[in-house]
Formats: C-alpha cells, sequence, structure tokens
C-alpha cells in the first residue's frame, strides 16, 4: 500500500482549518488569520505521527483531547474559563457533523454486498466493522457537510434574531377583539400625513369577518381608494377609515385602507404598551410566508404610550 503523506498532511491541514473557522464563526470570534493556520498546522502533523509506530503512544484519549485544547489555545487564545469551554464544545459540535456527515453519506451509497463485505468477526465471537472511504469522497462530503451546516445555522440566527422583535398584538374595535403575532419593524415610519398617527400594518383576512365582502380580494388588488368611493352608507365602521398614501417599492405613490381602532395593545419583551392615536392598515395578502407574524408594528408603539383618544 503506497500512502501519500503530503497529500493527507494538505488535506488534514484544509479541514482542520476549515473545522476552526466554523467554530469561530459560530462563537462569533475574529481570530488573526496566522493563529489558524498554526492550530491546523498542529493538527495536521498528528495525523502525520499515525504512520510513525515508534509514536503510537499518542494515539489514546488523553493525549487527543489535549491536542484539542493545544489547538483552540493557539486559534482564539484563553479569555476565560466558560467562554473556553464554550468554544471547545462548538469545536467537538462541528467536527461531530463533519464526521457524521461523511459516515452517513457513506453508508447511505454502500450497496448490500458492500456493506456486508465490510463486517468481520473477532476471535471471541464479537463483531466488528470495517470502514474504507476514498480520499475524494472524504473530501467532497466533507465540503457539503460543512456548507449545510453552515446553511441550517445561518436559519437558525436569522429565525433567532427575528423572534426578538416578535410579539403579541391587541386591537379593539366597537366591542371586536382581534389578537395576532407582530414583528417590530424599526425602519417603518408609516404615518398618517393628516393626524401624524403611525400605522400599524395587519393581514386584512384577520378582520375578514367585519369588512364586506370580497374586500379582501380587491385590497389584494391595490383597490383600496375604490373601495371608500363605492361603500354603502351603512357600514358600521365607515367614519373610522382612512386612505393612507404610501411609497411601494418602484417608487409608485399607492393608498393604503386603514381603520380607527379603540385601542391598541402591543407586549414585547415583557412589557405592554397601551396605544389610542394609532391607525391599523389592512394588507391584502400575507406579510409572513411562513405565517410567523401577521402584523408590522410601527416603532413608536413599543417604546411609548398614550391616553390620548381622539381621532
Amino acid at each position: 500500500m503506497v500512502v501519500y503523506i503530503d497529500l493527507i498532511f494538505l488535506t488534514n491541514l484544509l479541514i482542520d482549518t476549515v473545522l476552526l473557522l466554523v467554530t469561530a464563526w459560530m462563537r462569533k470570534l475574529r481570530p488573526a488569520w496566522w493563529r489558524l493556520l498554526l492550530s491546523a498546522f498542529l493538527g495536521a502533523m498528528y495525523v502525520v505521527m499515525m504512520f510513525m509506530p515508534q509514536l503510537s503512544f499518542m494515539f489514546t484519549f488523553l493525549i487527543k483531547f489535549g491536542l484539542s485544547v493545544c489547538m483552540l489555545l493557539i486559534a482564539f487564545g484563553f479569555v476565560g474559563l466558560q467562554t473556553f469551554l464554550r468554544t471547545i464544545g462548538a469545536f467537538y459540535v462541528v467536527n461531530f457533523v463533519a464526521a457524521g456527515g461523511i459516515l452517513g453519506v457513506h453508508y447511505l451509497l454502500q450497496r448490500r454486498g458492500e456493506l456486508f463485505n465490510g463486517i468481520w468477526f473477532t476471535a471471541t465471537g464479537g463483531m466488528s466493522f470495517q470502514t474504507q472511504i476514498a480520499f475524494w469522497f472524504i473530501f467532497c462530503v466533507f465540503g457539503v457537510t460543512m456548507l449545510v451546516f453552515y446553511a441550517v445555522q445561518t436559519s437558525r440566527q436569522r429565525t433567532e434574531r427575528i423572534s426578538s422583535f416578535m410579539g403579541d398584538v391587541e386591537v379593539r374595535i366597537e366591542g371586536v377583539c382581534v389578537k395576532c403575532t407582530g414583528l417590530l419593524d424599526t425602519g417603518n415610519q408609516l404615518n398618517d400625513p393628516l393626524t401624524r398617527m403611525p400605522v400599524m400594518v395587519m393581514e386584512a383576512s384577520l378582520w375578514s369577518d367585519h369588512l364586506p365582502r370580497d374586500w379582501s380580494r380587491f385590497l389584494a388588488d391595490g383597490q383600496a381608494d375604490n373601495l371608500v368611493m363605492n361603500m354603502e352608507e351603512s357600514y358600521a365602521w365607515r367614519d373610522r377609515l382612512r386612505l393612507v398614501p404610501y411609497r411601494g417599492i418602484n417608487k409608485s405613490t399607492a393608498f393604503m385602507l386603514a381603520v380607527k381602532p379603540d385601542e391598541v395593545k402591543v407586549t414585547m419583551k415583557g412589557q405592554t404598551f397601551i396605544h389610542h392615536r394609532v391607525l391599523i392598515g389592512l394588507d391584502g395578502g400575507r406579510l409572513s410566508s411562513e405565517g410567523r407574524y401577521q402584523a408590522v408594528v410601527h416603532p413608536e408603539l413599543a417604546v411609548s404610550q398614550d391616553t390620548d383618544v381622539s381621532a
């Protein structure tokens, strides 16, 4: 059997560097590039030692764990015990994900005959498994595994960030109470130009039982101004309706149908804010493709309260 030590060394150097980079990304650390390379060099040298029989004593659990600690100390330094223990945990999670992905894909692609050819029995009657994985297979699957892991972690972090800006919304109009989940949009500056009241956008479907028939369809088509002009005189909330101009994505001006509520209650991060001077803009579509929230909360509704009920 021919073993290319230089190829094994370079491969492990690259893999260890990627593992350290992913660990740094998970822990939000920014180490110097030379520290990462020096740490990866130590890990790659350890793999090369496997081919030296006189160094077989180094392949014990304590030595392996000590090596990983040394690699992390070189790459990230020591700030505090708690921080360092979390970095060790993140490093091993990344390693287990990479190793598990490689073995999982390997056995997933194996045929029945290949699987049973890798099983052998020991002299004591025990059963063992022999795993033979090609070099290029490890290299390719490792890259794919890390990309998938990065995508999953990025999606999880994005979800956590969004969740930190979400809260409960409760709107009351003449005895009607509608509750939903709202997302605080710090960039939302939509206000009624006449009264300067902030506008909180909600899905019109939440109010379908209290709006005239087919209004949701017209709102989805952007025909809010036509609805107001053709509204029946007997509609109970006629005096509460407003048309709020806003600028769309294509920079054109459009109108949003809004209703004046009696009270809006916003609860975020354990704090409750009650407002009366606010308009509820009705959107004919879905504000969240995943259905995580049904309202977009104006930033003024999460920082102050008012007691003025005049419209």
